[in-house]
């Protein structure tokens, strides 16, 4: 990989069904690690310890909320992944 900027031309994508491709294969892998028992567990269990508690309190430092976000959008996205491999 090239260093700065010229690393950016390399890495662009050409055709659009790789994309495709390697997205729906992650949404495929994600069913199939939290479509079992133990994986919806673990994915409720997130959702839980992670989006169903509040994301900044009062007084506390900006940067957390931001942190917290995060947290939440990774969940988000598994949760997506999941929903949207069950309709391929």
């Amino acid at each position: 990989m090239e260093d700065g900027w010229e690393g950016l031309a390399s890495a662009t994508v050409t055709d659009i069904r790789e994309v495709i491709t390697a997205r729906e294969d992650t949404d495929r892998l994600c069913l199939r690690v939290f479509g079992s028992e133990d994986g919806a567990k673990l994915l409720a269990w997130l959702r839980q310890t992670i989006i169903e508690h509040p994301v900044c309190v009062p007084g506390s430092d900006p940067s957390f909320g931001y942190y917290r976000e995060g947290q939440c959008s990774v969940v988000r996205d598994l949760e997506a992944r999941i929903k949207r491999s069950k309709k391929l």
